[in-house]
């Protein structure tokens, strides 16, 4: 057996953490041959049902699961202790009448000392994922309070929004999502984030010549896939739980095995400059990785139209930074 993985999941008891436990506690993540310990962190008044779900796993028996550890958020530091990946999936989610800027703010109250725990208790070498939303300010306040992390180590989970838009170049050009490939997400995980088609291909032929139909990819997929979150919300009268937990073992997948060839993945990661994009905030972009380190994939072109609808989640990016400035670290 390979050295056991400790894996952090904060909101553990909620709908996401429980659609996700089970397969991380089942060897789909890091193998048969790979132990993982969990750290399961939960609000102090959700421990109870954080310990039904703790009785579960021990019930489901897995081999690969070494052991289960829990904490409330009172004691963040344990929760986070020697983890060498946290998934930050617990967030304060919008409520009626409140505005982005409310909920950014009262995110940030909980972000700020996740960071410092993190920074304080986690493994040396751990890479962050933060899911809960507005998912890439809050991985950017996580991230200014962790100064001994390394940046690079940080990812906003863009990876939904992936999966959203491979499925509906799927269904209109009456292939299986398998042959989708090189699809990346530009920008914030919001309504403002740009799904590139022009580079993404369909059994190797790019998706502009495959579907021919260039008025529905400027329109109704990039609003499909832009609004797909609220469209659940309104089917199912809660938000994405399962597709939400895939996606963030699909980001833990992507940052730690090779990249197959031909293929990108997208998360948002702290921009360094690349394309342009403003240094510093939380952006998402084309990235590849030999699964020990990754790099952002240079040298695509963008025409006018890709570049405005790029630029417009950029900025609101730079707008969310600048609202939650006096909690950066």
């Amino acid at each position: 057996m390979s050295k056991p993985v400790r894996v952090a999941v904060t909101g553990a008891a909620g709908q996401i953490g429980y659609a996700l436990l089970f397969r991380l506690a089942s060897g789909e993540v890091f193998g048969a041959d790979t132990p993982v310990h969990l750290n399961l962190v939960e609000l102090p008044h959700a421990m109870d049902a954080l310990g039904g779900v703790v009785m579960e796993l021990d019930d489901c028996a897995f081999p690969t699961l070494e052991g289960v550890t829990t904490a409330d958020s009172d004691h963040l530091e344990d929760g986070f202790r020697d983890a060498d990946f946290v998934l930050c999936v617990g967030s304060v989610p919008r409520k009626q009448g409140m505005e982005r800027a409310d909920l950014l703010k009262v995110n940030g109250g909980i972000f700020g000392p996740t960071g410092r725990a993190i920074d304080a208790a986690a493994a040396e070498n751990v890479k962050v994922i933060v899911v809960g939303n507005p998912c890439n300010t809050n991985c950017l306040i996580a991230m200014s309070h962790a100064p001994r992390v390394p940046r690079e180590n940080w990812f906003a989970m863009t990876r939904l929004d992936q999966n959203r838009a491979k499925s509906q170049l799927a269904q209109k050009a009456g292939v299986g999502v398998g042959d989708v490939k090189s699809l990346a997400i530009w920008g914030n995980h919001s309504p403002t984030m740009y799904p590139d088609f022009d580079h993404a291909t369909i059994n190797g032929t790019p998706v502009p010549q495959a579907i021919r139909d260039h008025e529905w990819l400027k329109g109704e997929f990039l609003t499909t896939v832009q609004q797909r979150g609220a469209a659940v919300i309104k089917a199912r009268g809660a938000s994405s739980a399962a597709s939400a937990a895939n996606a963030a073992l699909g980001t833990l997948m992507d940052i730690t095995r090779p990249t197959p060839e031909g293929e990108v993945f997208s998360a948002a990661i702290c921009s360094t400059g690349q394309y342009g994009i403003e240094e510093g905030i939380m952006c998402s972009m084309p990235l590849r990785t030999d699964g020990e380190t990754w790099q952002v994939v240079e040298g695509w072109e963008h025409d006018e139209f890709a570049q405005a609808k790029i630029q417009a989640s950029v900025d609101e990016l730079k707008s969310e930074r600048d609202t939650v400035r006096e909690m950066l670290g």
